[in-house]
């Protein structure tokens, strides 16, 4: 079956507040038969040591700077070196992409005019990626800071602020600058409870994030679908991870 997941795997699901949610990607995950093992290293939950119950790792965004130096960031920027190092099937979402390109050798940091993307904001696909899926031409953002293209990934998509968008690393770890999983229930409170930043340089006021929503979100649903299943049919295909231990050292 298209897109079935191992029985009895789970997803490691990295977030970063006690509030923090997988939204609809963690819908879309459970919907395809995984569990969601939703793990806070900021707030002093452990990584596991070994993979061999995990079909996948998905790391969330974060109110923090990839740049931070503290603690629990140089943890996961060690789980996802060695995660990379296993071959093991990587997402990283806004921080996670930020922070799996720390860990490739590439550079974070903020926009050099001190602009921002919160809202709604053009992407375009590359054409290997527009090959490969129905790309949105609007996604979902909130940042302030963005990625360089770590050496030997793949530029998957590209933005008129924020040059790098979105890229691929070897066959099965992707990162993305953007939000497919916020909903419009996630959006309302986002919006809500850090209303201040939506007075920063660039920022859509919360309006127009809403009116964004109806006319953008329907093309980013298709493409997170369309892309959960390319990445899981790619990860199902790949040798088993069984037994694999994330060495310590």
């Amino acid at each position: 079956m298209r897109g079935a997941a191992p029985e009895t795997k789970d997803v490691l699901v990295i977030v970063h507040q006690a509030c923090s949610s997988a939204g609809r990607v963690g819908e879309r995950l459970e919907q395809r038969g995984y569990r969601l093992d939703m793990r806070r290293p900021a707030l002093g939950e452990p990584l596991p040591d070994t993979l061999e119950n995990h079909a996948a790792v998905v790391v969330f965004g974060g109110p923090m700077s990839a740049n931070d130096d503290l603690p629990f960031l140089r943890t996961e920027m060690d789980f996802i070196d060695k995660t990379l190092a296993q071959g093991a099937p990587l997402l990283g979402i806004c921080l996670g992409a930020q922070l799996m390109a720390r860990v490739l050798g590439a550079q974070v940091q903020p926009h050099h005019e001190g602009a921002c993307e919160i809202g709604y904001y053009p992407i375009s696909a590359t054409e290997q990626a527009a090959s490969m899926l129905p790309w949105p031409d609007h996604v979902y953002h909130w940042h302030s800071e963005g990625f360089e293209l770590p050496p030997g990934a793949e530029l998957l998509a590209t933005g008129p602020t924020f040059p790098n968008q979105a890229y691929r690393y070897g066959s099965n770890a992707y990162g993305i600058q953007f939000h497919p999983e916020v909903t419009r229930d996630m959006m309302c409170m986002w919006t809500r409870r850090g209303a201040e930043h939506l007075n920063r340089r660039g920022a859509q006021d919360r309006p127009a994030h809403l009116d964004g929503w109806e006319q953008h979100d329907p093309a980013v649903c298709r493409w997170l679908t369309a892309f959960l299943e390319t990445w899981l049919n790619a990860s199902n295909e790949k040798a088993s991870l069984a037994g694999r231990v994330l060495d310590p050292a």
